[in-house]
């Protein structure tokens, strides 16, 4: 909880990391975030819960000021070494979410699928329709078994969603590919 007042540059909302999650401050710019772009959960309190990866996103795009739980301004690079402890594939899954967000794209978690995001297609919003993506990011140099891609195939397929491997390389360039099911 935010005890003195930090007014934040630039109209920025204001956030703070605390026990690795992050929450805005209640405001109708934190709550346009929700509702504009669908970052984060708006929860009943008027604050918006973000991931750690639209957290880190909206930093680097200087929308939110982030603090920590001792009311300490947050850089970029100080939220990137923090959430890195909590994550060691952070580097990998955040190239992706960069770069479907700056592509106009709505990524949310999809841990209950057994994927890391669910994409939804450019002009939809959660709860308007169905993703049409799981995607699962990968280092280039990472290998799956046939056990293991079978099975990423199969949640796709089972979930009504298209699977997409983004594959990012060491300067964190992003390469698609779709994968479907085929009968002969």
């Amino acid at each position: 909880m935010v005890s003195k007042k930090i007014t934040p540059a630039n109209g920025e909302v204001l956030a703070v990391f605390s026990k690795g999650q992050v929450l805005t401050e209640n405001s109708s710019e934190a709550q346009g975030l929700y509702n504009q772009n669908r970052y984060g959960t708006l929860l009943e309190n008027g604050r918006v819960q973000l991931s750690l990866l639209e957290a880190f996103y909206l930093l680097e795009k200087k929308r939110i000021a982030v603090l920590d739980g001792k009311n300490n301004a947050l850089s970029a690079e100080n939220l990137f070494k923090k959430v890195t402890r909590q994550e060691s594939n952070f580097r990998i899954r955040y190239a992706v979410f960069r770069d479907l967000r700056d592509r106009g794209y709505i990524v949310k978690t999809a841990f209950k699928f057994g994927a890391d995001f669910r994409v939804y297609d450019r002009g939809v919003k959660p709860g308007e329709d169905h993703a049409k993506w799981v995607v699962f990011p990968v280092h280039e140099s990472s290998s799956l078994t046939w056990h293991e891609f079978s099975a990423k195939n199969r949640v796709a397929h089972s979930t009504k969603k298209r699977l997409m491997m983004a594959v990012v390389d060491d300067e964190n360039d992003v390469t698609y590919y779709e994968i479907a099911w085929k009968r002969p």
